[in-house]
């Protein structure tokens, strides 16, 4: 069997710690010791370090001095800004999509809530998180602006962290399937008002999760 090549090894090293991190595997504070993952996924040290920089690059690892690469904790004040950004953009994209969005988004966005329905009743939750990014990816493309839907995409990936502690919770997945549908109808309504409301007031719940936590975290030393 042919190797993979380092491209193929980097991408893997990648995408399973930041399905880790989102998951709420590896949490925030946790080493990501370079001799533990040389051993874990069989790479050359250059492919550790490269993907350990591009975690770092997508704001959800950092380096600490006498630690190295952590899992990046937030402070309440870093998580206020960030989700300030996020409420922002995500008004921003609404504002300039055209409504009544076009029929075969709104077809589109219905099948994607769907199979995310299986996924759910299935107990498939990774299927789960890539359906819910499919989800908001197809909606915020729909303002026509890549660079503003690329900016929503990396202020989402900021978030990977506040939104692992509710990853896996029924409640919050049949609430995110509401709201979902709630979009898609105000989407094909026309409702411009009611589509912000929904879109900014849909990521609140993971952010007040993240603060209630940190709060009750004990202080580092």
């Amino acid at each position: 069997m042919a190797r993979k090549s380092s491209a193929s090894d980097l991408t893997t090293v990648v995408k399973t710690l930041e399905d880790e991190i989102i998951f709420g595997r590896l949490r925030p504070r946790e080493r990501l010791i370079e001799d533990e993952l040389l051993a874990r996924f069989a790479v050359k040290r250059h492919v550790v370090r490269q993907a350990l920089l591009e975690l770092e690059r997508l704001g959800i690892v950092v380096k600490e001095r006498n630690k190295g690469a952590v899992v990046r904790d937030f402070t309440p004040e870093e998580v206020e800004h960030i989700y300030e950004m996020r409420e922002l953009l995500h008004e921003k994209a609404v504002r300039r999509m055209p409504l009544p969005a076009p029929p075969a988004l709104i077809q589109r966005l219905r099948e994607i809530n769907e199979a995310r329905t299986a996924a759910i009743e299935e107990g498939d939750l990774r299927y789960v998180f890539q359906l819910n990014e499919q989800f908001h990816a197809e909606l915020f493309e729909a303002c026509g602006n890549p660079y503003l839907a690329g900016t929503i995409k990396q202020y989402e990936r900021l978030s990977h962290a506040m939104r692992s502690l509710r990853m896996g919770d029924p409640e919050t997945l049949g609430q995110a399937q509401i709201e979902h549908d709630q979009m898609i109808a105000a989407l094909a309504a026309g409702h411009r008002r009611q589509l912000v409301s929904l879109c900014v007031d849909h990521i609140k719940p993971s952010k007040e999760a993240y603060l209630a936590v940190h709060a009750w975290a004990p202080a580092q030393v």
